[in-house]
């Protein structure tokens, strides 16, 4: 199977190949619209801030290439934020794939900002290769409140998104990379 990795300049795009590479797959790390466009499937990673993705999105060219994909996509952390209409966080205009905005976390005792750490998960799709309950690992200071598209949810100071499906694209607001054993199961079901 070939999985393009998007290199936006803003991923963790080491670890996501790492992740695929356990399980025998190849993944390529490009910036090319040609070579994402051919892919069977496509991973938009992310750590960083949504307006200096964007900024870099645009300057590859890659807006249009990433919004009129057709195979099953992926979008980790900023990956996922960066498929919404809008982030709160510099107030950027995002890809538009999925309704609504992000939103920053209000930090109280006991939950710093950013949310840093493993979460439970309470999942709405059986599909998602994750079971009710799974702690993954969330490394966040934003995040979408769930709506129509959210398919699991987590719990920090409020209810976030932790999934969200919209067509052929999937979001995960945690890294399923570094989330053991349950990260495993999503990834493998993405690329099934």
């Amino acid at each position: 199977m070939k999985v393009a990795i998007v290199d936006f300049g803003c991923g963790n795009t080491g670890s996501v190949k790492l992740a695929f590479e356990r399980f025998g797959v190849t993944a390529a790390v490009t910036a090319a619209a040609d070579e994402i466009a051919g892919a069977e499937r496509v991973v938009l990673p992310g750590v960083g801030a949504a307006g200096f993705a964007m900024q870099n999105i645009d300057r590859l060219g890659l807006r249009g290439p990433l919004t009129s994909l057709k195979q099953k996509a992926l979008g980790i952390c900023l990956g996922m934020q960066l498929l919404f209409e809008r982030s709160e966080e510099a107030g950027v205009e995002c890809l538009g794939i999925v309704a609504g905005g992000i939103r920053a976390l209000t930090p109280s005792p006991g939950r710093p900002v950013p949310h840093m750490g493993w979460s439970s998960v309470q999942v709405h799709d059986p599909k998602l290769g994750l079971l009710d309950g799974d702690y993954v690992y969330f490394a966040h200071s934003y995040a979408a409140d769930p709506g129509p598209a959210t398919v699991a949810t987590a719990e920090y100071g409020r209810n976030i998104a932790a999934v969200v499906r919209q067509g052929n694209w999937l979001g995960a607001q945690f890294h399923p990379e570094r989330s053991g054993e349950a990260g495993a199961r999503f990834l493998k079901a993405f690329l099934q």
